[in-house]
């Protein structure tokens, strides 16, 4: 189900673009949309090989998502691409009014999400994205762990009809699925059993929480770790299961908890099965410049601070 000695690290973009690719080729339908970044968002190789299904909006991400809506209704699969602070910071009306109101058929791919942008800093850290879009109707919400679950997640919203957006990181991350993991929309992955504490991560969240399950291993604490790779529709029979059999509940995620996926865990919680949680997250504040690991380190997105809530809940 998961691998911790897999050493390799690939970047979530490269499985879109790994996977943007095989579709193209076996589906003449797939469009493919880009706003000035397609070099960066990997939807480039879509470009170099289908070239007349390619369309470059330049910097105007607004119209982006009207053209992909056009596309949709004329019976294509458009797959609009950006960065994370452009789609969905630039057009969140266009992509609430247009894409969401009419249910249309539009797959919005946002790299470059989070605080692992680094260098960028605050103005391309986007840590709001999940909150602003989980609340739109007709819309799924999908944030893989990794490259090869981002290759899965690719080739899944295509097969699905309606509003998907899939939100990928920049940085290279730890390959902590494998190719026989499961992958299916609205149903979480246990990676881990566990008795005691249920850890429930997503995107680079995911490789940190099973750290820290592994070293709660060495102080008699068995935690269970959920993947839980779509935000929306949220898997509530994992989550209430959790909760009937753990003794509380940490969730971790790169975004705002106000509002995050921690937030849609809590929802399913209060009025299922009441149980102590705690969040781990960016904490009401925007980021900084600085490189990738050192602001997991400062902003406290760490296997040590998922550590330190699981013991805050089992001391009460």
């Amino acid at each position: 189900m998961y691998s911790l000695d897999n050493k390799i690290k690939i970047t979530t973009r490269e499985g879109f673009g790994k996977a943007i690719v095989k579709l193209g080729e076996t589906n003449k339908d797939i469009v493919v949309l880009a706003a000035s970044v397609g070099d960066s968002t990997q939807a480039y190789k879509f470009r170099e090989k289908f070239p007349d299904r390619y369309i470059e909006s330049g910097i105007a991400e607004q119209n982006m998502v009207g053209m992909a809506c056009g596309l949709a209704l004329a019976g294509k699969i458009p797959f609009a691409t950006s960065f994370a602070t452009f789609m969905p910071g630039r057009c969140y009306d266009h992509i609430r009014q247009s894409v969401c109101y009419s249910n249309l058929n539009v797959k919005m791919v946002a790299t470059h999400a989070g605080l692992t942008v680094g260098a960028d800093g605050a103005t391309h850290q986007m840590m709001e994205d999940i909150a602003m879009l989980r609340a739109l109707p007709n819309l799924k919400v999908i944030v893989p762990a990794d490259a090869i679950e981002a290759e899965k997640a690719t080739i899944a919203i295509s097969k699905i009809k309606g509003p998907c957006f899939l939100r990928l990181g920049r940085e290279k991350v730890p390959v902590t699925t494998t190719e026989k993991t499961p992958f299916e929309i609205g149903k979480a992955n246990t990676l881990k059993d566990g008795k005691d504490i249920t850890i429930i991560a997503c995107g680079v969240m995911v490789y940190e929480a099973l750290v820290a399950a592994k070293e709660l291993e060495k102080e008699n604490i068995s935690a269970r770790v959920i993947n839980l790779h779509t935000i929306k529709p949220i898997d509530e029979k994992t989550i209430i299961k959790a909760a009937k059999e753990t003794k509380g509940i940490v969730t971790a995620e790169e975004h705002q908890i106000m509002g995050g996926m921690g937030s849609a865990v809590a929802e399913v919680i209060v009025k299922n099965k009441q149980t102590p949680m705690r969040f781990i997250g960016m904490n009401d504040r925007f980021g900084q410049s600085g490189k990738a690991d050192e602001l997991m380190d400062f902003y406290g997105l760490r296997s040590k601070n998922i550590i330190k809530a699981v013991h805050d809940i089992l001391k009460q």
